[in-house]
């Protein structure tokens, strides 16, 4: 006689489990603890086996007897209901590791071992948190089962929050983990080929820089009055002479100094291009240099945090200043320093272009050309590094803007 729900609920625990049947297998095993489980019974290549189904009321009477003529479709066909179902947990917890979430940390993390092409921490920290915002959308999808209508929904609601470059490099780098997901063999195809131009273009902006000299010489007299921290007053001294990434000039550490040789080496995992970079250090920059190693000079940073000396400066610290100074994003930020250098080197007609690029640390594809012009330009690295203070002084000191010509 098929079961009722009434005499499911009715049913009382006793001392050994016991079977409710109700037909075609399914039964109701009743446990002494008072659990109920809904078992089926089935026989293929001439053996009895049972079937798990779930348990009582979170699977009712009706969803059981579903899940009972599932399994004896599946035997019509030749299959065995429970090695189908074991296969399909399989699946699943595949499915969960081949999330676009678990494939996208694996992602980030070769590309932060990457060799020469490895990311910076801060680069690899801003990637991961703009992959990081796709976590609540397309996060726990099985990679395999992601169509460019779901990645476009999901970098959309990025966008329509006003933040068009967050979006656009969102889906690049989803594009990436994509085209990283291919190369692994998890999928055939990256669903983002055909998103291009699908986002409204940011607009571009650039870092906010002081370019003109007189201007330049009104920015260093503001820094000299700057009755902020002290530690903090050096770092925005030093910026304009040494003008390298912000990231490098606050991480900078003693150990990286080499005062006898005037010399500054930035080590590959700190740099952008992933290679060291020199820097020849003025006389101006060694005084600058002595002054801190007296606030800082036992701890490994040269700009330490003010909370916490084992840690650097602040990412924020020297443009915190400079609005301080009264200075907008428009018109300076940190960055902007290595704007202003490139911009008056260039201008001054001194200096090979390349020695400028070189003292930029912008990177050269070609290998061969790039060892070459290393090499070939520093010592006129060193002379422009000495000119460019010297410059600046004069600029500060507000006698003369034009440039005077470098001593042989």
């Amino acid at each position: 006689m098929p079961l009722t729900d009434l005499a499911i609920r009715n049913a009382k625990p006793r001392e050994k489990p016991f079977k409710m049947g109700d037909g075609l297998g399914l039964f109701l095993q009743v446990q002494p603890n008072g659990s109920k489980l809904w078992r089926m019974k089935y026989r293929i290549g001439g053996r009895e086996k049972k079937l798990a189904i779930g348990s009582y009321p979170e699977i009712g009477l009706g969803n059981a007897r579903i899940k009972r003529d599932e399994a004896r479709e599946l035997l019509a066909l030749g299959k065995d209901p429970s090695l189908e179902k074991q296969r399909a947990k399989a699946r699943a917890t595949l499915d969960s590791e081949h999330s676009f979430a678990a494939i996208s940390a694996e992602y980030c993390d070769k590309r932060r071992r990457d060799g020469q092409r490895a990311w910076a921490p801060a680069t690899a920290k801003r990637c991961e948190y703009l992959l990081s915002l796709l976590n609540g959308t397309i996060g726990k999808m099985p990679i395999v089962e992601i169509e460019p209508i779901d990645v476009l929904t999901a970098v959309r609601r990025i966008e329509k929050r006003g933040k068009l470059e967050s979006a656009r490099r969102t889906l690049q780098l989803a594009g990436a983990v994509f085209r990283y997901a291919v190369a692994t063999a998890r999928i055939r195809s990256d669903p983002t080929r055909d998103l291009r131009g699908a986002l409204t273009s940011p607009t571009v902006t650039h870092y906010g820089a002081v370019l003109e000299p007189g201007k330049v010489g009104e920015l260093l007299r503001a820094i000299e009055d700057y009755d902020g921290q002290p530690i903090t007053k050096l770092a925005l001294q030093l910026a304009p002479h040494v003008f390298v990434r912000p990231g490098e000039l606050r991480q900078a550490q003693w150990k990286e100094i080499d005062f006898e040789a005037a010399l500054w080496t930035i080590p590959a995992k700190k740099t952008k291009m992933r290679k060291d970079h020199r820097v020849p250090l003025s006389r101006q920059v060694l005084t600058i240099l002595r002054e801190a190693r007296m606030l800082s000079g036992r701890d490994a940073y040269v700009f330490p945090s003010i909370r916490t000396r084992t840690r650097p400066m602040s990412d924020n610290t020297i443009n915190a200043a400079l609005r301080r100074l009264g200075y907008t994003t428009d018109d300076m930020t940190a960055h902007g320093f290595r704007a202003m250098a490139s911009t008056l080197l260039n201008e001054s007609g001194y200096w090979h272009p390349d020695a400028i690029e070189r003292a930029l640390a912008h990177g050269d594809r070609d290998k061969v050309r790039a060892a070459y012009h290393r090499g070939a330009h520093w010592q006129e690295r060193v002379r422009m590094a000495q000119w460019w203070s010297d410059y600046l002084d004069q600029l500060r000191q507000g006698k003369e803007l034009d440039p005077l010509p470098p001593e042989d």
